[in-house]
């Protein structure tokens, strides 16, 4: 056998690569300068204190300060104050609660409240929870309990081979009950989690509190915790799941923050930034010695998803802990740059406060303006673009083969749409480090611009390092400066996607040692044109001619810079551009004011493609510095194509190696709507393929342009009349509108403003306000459900607010799912999923936020949106004339149009009997149209909305007048009569109707409210004999033989029918309700007599009253269905009589279903359980009633 050579030196080092940017050879330097005495906050996820090398830091202090959750997504409601009763207090659970000996609480005062697991666990967590315990729980036992129930209905089959009896069937009914009971249960099992007491109390020093991890009460065994900033203490759920958790009490103990993770991302970033493992350094972060503070904003109950009132409460503890740092590797899509709330809050961190802002650039690469909010669009913010290096690629991928170093794929690229840079510079976008302890992995691989901000975060406090232990002087905006002009630009990466290059550590501390006392030192500079950060020219008709630009640089001091500074402010500028289309001032004397140049550029010469340049301003006596500011400036010249190419656009087969980008840019031409100005599409091959691919790029342009881009029909208006043209060619023509929404507009029924508390208040007293708008609505049958704020939605970063966070709930206040920016990205508790929700009634709570109340006065009438998908999509007809569309005829099906032509169409109000059930005025149907044919012409949509107006109006027959042939005398005792009818049940006592009784005894009006009275009394227990009595009186006023001959008929001719049949019915109506009655009422006699201690009846008299509540069931099926949900309780007892608890159960959760489900019926289910030996089902059920009958709302 040949020998096998081993390669025992495995590049561990490049697992969390510090080689390509200089931090390796800076460590090896400078040992000491390894970040100590810097604080990074990472603003992310959550970070894991229990996660591999997040313990201590190089000098053996707390590698993390503090651990804050910023969402308040761990928030537990903890108003609630108890005092302890010999040594024990009750939960919100219900929970017995010992108090251990060794609690120091004088006051003997403590702060209870309840949280339920699922609602804060990670989704990666919670579904490996899941399945453990249904394993561990469920499975077993019910697997058992299937197969009795099966064995029992086969025996009971073999020994019955024919059921005739009455008793047989309902036995038989039981038992089949029972297997189907157990079988609904396997399916619709869904785990509701632990769900745990939370005890707060203070010592009579600070805070303490304690989370019930054993779900019993056992709270010696559980660990006392204070402040994470306090004593730097944690804990862990259980050992199943292995998720740690710290604490922070608010609000004088009246709010506790459970702090745990959401994902495993922020953990790994952290890891990148800072980790420390003293026994194996290969593996540490890139800034060992650094401290983290670890900040949440990754909200629990979105799935992850930041929030602005997260984001800004964030920024609060950053400022609080006076962090050096930040690291944020999140962001969205914004549509508008350097705006908003959030970013000016960010902006103010960064500029008044000296803190320096490190941001992923974004995940949507390779196309151009694809930078991310706020990394790449925010002035303030260093954006990092992901690079992949060699030893990358051999040590973290496991490539076969070794690839030249390259921009990831993915990596967004700028400009920004105000033609600023976007990605500031580039760092390593990989690493293998500590993930959360709950993953059960000590390390795992991640990529992403979210792995190189922390990358370059790590680096950036190397510097800080550096130059805090040498007490040299920086801002945010000269190490930018020295990051940018010692960055290693690399050209086989496009500038829009490494930005100013790849950092360079090493070079950027030697930079600012060498320049620390310039006199730009403390400037920022502004450089602005159009109100743009730089130009960018995309639309063709910017490339046709030259262009001048006014161009604004000006100096910005920081806060409290000594005005002598400021006067003495004397820059000689050189202005420099390397190529020949653009023309600018070679030099600028500036000062401390705004100076404005003039720019000229001329892009008419240019070839096909992007083209990118900027003017540098450099310091005449220092140019060595590199520039003090830039101009960035991107052209794109597009492809022109026309008619004579029938609006085609094709490429040369290109060759694609791995990386490879070729971008195609086309002037999209006037009318396509299929696509579409200049269009990009952007080719690439993955970073990581090794194969050689050939690949041609054909584009065909189409357009079938309507005169509405927005349809909207009321229903009131008639026929509309569109006008559809074929803009570019030959087009076939198909109009097709679905409608798949029904939208509801909800006004607030209340509003609340007030200030919030000290999480929410910035320096200098600045207080945070929130609106909270109560919404409530009836849901009339089960579907999904998108709740929508015009308004404040697809918002965040650019918001002018804070949030606009909304909680459901139902009418027990169990939280159903939460929402925030982006109304389609809806999180139930612990999943994202569509929220799907019943028939009931709900409640909605939109929290908005900001520091000025009165821009929250603005909202307090705001309009919500109920977003209803339909079961079932509804076509909607479209004709060819608006005599076609009035008689509701000759359809559109397809026509061909020829170039430049025009046809109208027409569409008329939808049939009153094709609309939704239920829709009606105020509410909005909203859907799609498409014109074209063709499945691309398809996708080419256009909004449809249709405005309801007032539902028909039902046809009344006229009722026959009973009282044409009455006196007014007459009349007036009736109607006397029937006013103190109504009064039976309101009046205690018999009085009024013996009153009655005397002259209307034979009146059945009379007697059925005497039964209802009867029924709803207080004393109900002490007089079911009267019950039955005065049941039976009600039974023997309706002739059973008329109205059994009456719905036996099957067409009436008669022409008071209609009459007829209303009295009818109510006969039939007070039928079924005497006889549910008596069997309830008799039905408990029965039990009450068996569970009593001493029996107040004989043998014979129980058996007689069998007897009388089997005749009662048996008349009653003649008239109704048991599983009616009027005769459900009759049903409910008759089974719990007769012992048959499988039947008992079935009816019990149907009524259950069918009604808004209340703690008492659960816990009734629970009970019958029970008797059939389901301890399981019984134990799962008393789980899911601690979370579907919360004693709080979830607060915000």
């Amino acid at each position: 056998m040949a020998t096998v050579l081993i390669d025992r030196d495995f590049p561990v080092e490049n697992l969390l690569p510090k080689k390509e940017t200089g931090a390796s050879a800076f460590l090896t330097k400078y040992t000491d300068y390894d970040g100590r005495g810097v604080v990074i906050a990472i603003l992310d996820t959550g970070v894991d204190p229990g996660a591999p090398g997040l313990e201590k830091t190089t000098e053996g202090l707390p590698k993390i300060v503090d651990i804050i959750d910023a969402t308040g997504s761990g928030d537990v409601n903890t108003s609630t104050v108890v005092e302890a009763k010999d040594g024990e207090i009750t939960g919100l659970t219900g929970r017995k609660l010992k108090i251990p000996s060794t609690w120091q609480n004088k006051s003997n005062e403590y702060h209870i409240g309840v949280k339920v697991a699922y609602e804060f666990f990670p989704k990666g967590l919670k579904e490996r929870l899941q399945k453990e315990r249904r394993d561990k729980t469920w499975d077993g036992p019910h697997r058992q309990q299937v197969a009795d129930a099966l064995r029992a209905l086969e025996r009971f089959e073999t020994d019955h081979t024919t059921v005739t009896k009455q008793e047989d069937k309902l036995q038989k009914d039981n038992l089949s009950a029972q297997v189907d009971i157990l079988q609904n249960a396997d399916k619709k099992y869904s785990d509701p989690g632990p769900v745990y007491d939370c005890v707060v109390f203070h010592d009579g020093e600070s805070w303490s509190a304690v989370v019930d991890t054993s779900e019993c009460g056992d709270l010696e065994n559980c660990k006392l915790l204070k402040n994470y900033r306090e004593c730097h203490e944690y804990a862990t759920f259980s050992d199943a799941d292995k998720l740690n958790y710290s604490i922070n009490v608010f609000e004088d103990g009246n709010v506790l923050s459970i702090v745990t993770n959401v994902s495993s991302h922020g953990t790994h970033v952290a890891g990148i930034a800072a980790a420390h493992f003293p026994n194996e350094p290969a593996r540490n972060g890139v800034a060992p010695g650094a401290q983290i503070l670890a900040i949440k904003i990754g909200d629990s109950r979105l799935g992850s998803m930041e929030t602005g009132s997260g984001l800004v409460r964030a920024m609060i503890s950053v400022i609080e802990h006076k962090a050096d740092l930040v690291n944020f590797s999140y962001g969205e899509a914004a549509h508008w740059p350097d705006g908003g709330r959030v970013c000016s809050i960010v902006s103010e961190a960064v500029n008044k406060y000296n803190i320096i802002y490190v941001s992923s650039a974004g995940n949507n690469g390779p196309g151009l303006s694809t930078v991310g909010c706020p990394g790449g669009t925010t002035s303030s913010v260093i954006g990092v673009g992901a690079y992949v290096s060699p030893e990358m690629m051999t040590a973290e991928y496991s490539l076969r083969e070794k690839l030249p170093g390259m921009q990831y794929t993915w990596s967004s690229r700028g400009p920004t749409v105000d033609g600023a840079l976007g990605v500031s510079i580039t760092a390593p976008g990989g690493a293998i480090t500590s993930v959360p302890n709950w993953t059960l992995k000590g390390s795992q691989l991640m990529n992403g611009t979210s792995m190189s901000s922390p990358n370059a975060c790590g680096g950036i406090a190397l510097v800080l390092s550096g130059l805090k232990a040498n007490g040299l002087p920086y801002t945010p905006y000269s190490i930018r400066r020295a990051l940018e002009n010692t960055a290693l630009f690399l050209d086989q990466i496009e500038p829009h996607g490494q930005g100013h290059g790849l950092i360079q550590i090493h070079k950027a501390y030697e930079y600012l040692t060498e320049h620390w006392d310039c006199p730009a030192k403390n400037l920022r500079f502004k450089v602005s044109t159009d109100g743009n950060r730089g130009i960018y020219l995309r639309d063709y008709a910017q490339l046709s001619k030259p262009h001048e630009k006014n161009v604004n640089i000006e100096p910005i001091f920081a806060e409290n810079t000594d005005p002598n500074e400021k006067i003495s402010f004397n820059l000689h500028i050189n202005l420099v551009c390397d190529v020949s289309w653009v023309s600018c001032p070679t030099h600028l004397e500036l000062m401390n004011s705004s100076r404005c140049i003039t720019v000229k550029l001329d892009p008419r010469g240019l070839r096909e493609g992007v083209h990118y340049t900027q003017i540098c301003g450099y310091d005449i006596e220092k140019p060595e510095k590199g520039p003090l500011f830039r101009l960035p400036i991107t052209v794109i010249k597009p492809h022109q194509i026309s008619g004579a190419d029938c609006f085609t656009y094709k490429s040369e087969v290109r060759e694609f190696k791995a990386g490879h980008i070729q971008r195609h840019f086309v002037l999209v031409p006037h009318g396509a709507t299929w696509v579409g100005t200049t269009l990009e599409v952007a080719v690439a091959q993955w970073w990581a393929s090794l194969a050689v691919s050939y690949v041609s790029v054909t584009m065909t342009f189409h357009g079938l342009k309507p005169s509405q881009s927005n349809i909207q029909l009321h229903a009131a208006l008639g026929v509309n009349r569109i006008d559809v043209r074929s803009t570019l060619g030959i087009e076939e023509l198909s109009p097709s509108i679905s409608i798949k929404n029904c939208v509801q507009p909800l006004r607030p029924s209340e509003h609340k403003i007030r200030p919030l508390g000290s999480r929410d208040v910035f320096p200098n007293n600045r207080q945070v306000y929130e609106l909270v708008l109560t919404y409530n609505f009836h849901q009339s049958k089960t579907s999904e459900i998108t709740p929508n704020c015009p308004l404040l939605s697809d918002l965040l970063y650019e918001s002018e607010y804070e949030s606009q966070m909304w909680m459901l709930f139902d009418g027990n206040k169990q939280y159903m799912g939460a929402g925030d920016a982006y109304p389609h990205q809806i999180v139930k508790p612990g999943s994202t999923v569509h929220l799907k929700i019943r028939q009931r009634d709900y409640t909605l709570k939109l929290q908005v936020r900001h520091e000025k109340k009165d821009m929250l006065e603005r909202l307090k009438e705001m309009v919500i949106l109920i977003d209803q998908k339909l079961s079932s999509s509804l076509s909607v007809d479209v004709f060819s004339t608006h005599a076609a569309a009035i008689a509701g005829k000759n359809k559109i099906s397809s026509m061909t149009l020829a170039a430049g032509s025009s046809v109208p169409i027409f569409i008329p109000p939808i049939p009153d009997d094709k609309l939704p059930k239920g829709a009606s005025l105020g509410q909005i149907l909203t859907g799609t149209v498409t014109f074209g044919k063709s499945e691309a012409g398809k996708k080419d949509t256009y909004p449809f909305t249709y405005v309801l107006t007032q539902s028909p109006h039902k046809t009344h027959t006229t009722k026959a007048d009973k009282n044409k042939d009455k006196t007014k005398e007459e009349e007036f005792k009736e109607a006397l009569r029937d006013l103190k009818i109504f009064w039976i049940s309101k009046l205690e006592g018999d009085d009024l109707y013996n009153e009655l009784t005397e002259q209307y005894a034979d009146h059945l009006p009379l007697q059925v409210a005497q039964l209802n009275a009867k029924e709803a009394s207080k004393n109900r227990s002490t007089i079911l004999s009267e019950i039955v009595e005065q049941a039976d009186k009600v039974l023997s006023l309706i002739d059973t033989t008329a109205l059994g001959t009456f719905l036996a008929i099957r067409q009436d001719a008669r022409s008071d029918h209609q009459s007829i049949k209303s009295e009818m019915d109510k006969q039939k109506l007070h039928l079924v309700s005497a006889l549910c009655l008596v069997g309830c009422a008799v039905s408990d006699q029965i039990l009450t007599n068996r569970s009593a201690e001493e029996k107040s009846l004989s043998e014979d008299e129980e058996a007689n009253l069998m007897q009388k509540v089997t005749q009662t069931y048996n008349e009653l099926l003649k008239w109704a269905d048991p599983e009616e949900k009027k005769v459900l309780p009759f049903s409910i007892k008759h089974a719990e009589v007769l012992g048959h608890q499988g039947r008992q159960l079935k009816y019990l959760l149907r009524l259950n279903d069918d009604s808004k489900p209340t703690k008492d019926m659960e816990l009734k289910i629970i009970q019958v359980y029970r008797k059939l030996g389901w301890e399981h089902l019984a134990k799962h059920s008393e789980q899911w009633l601690l979370v579907k009958y919360p004693p709080n709302y979830v607060p915000f």
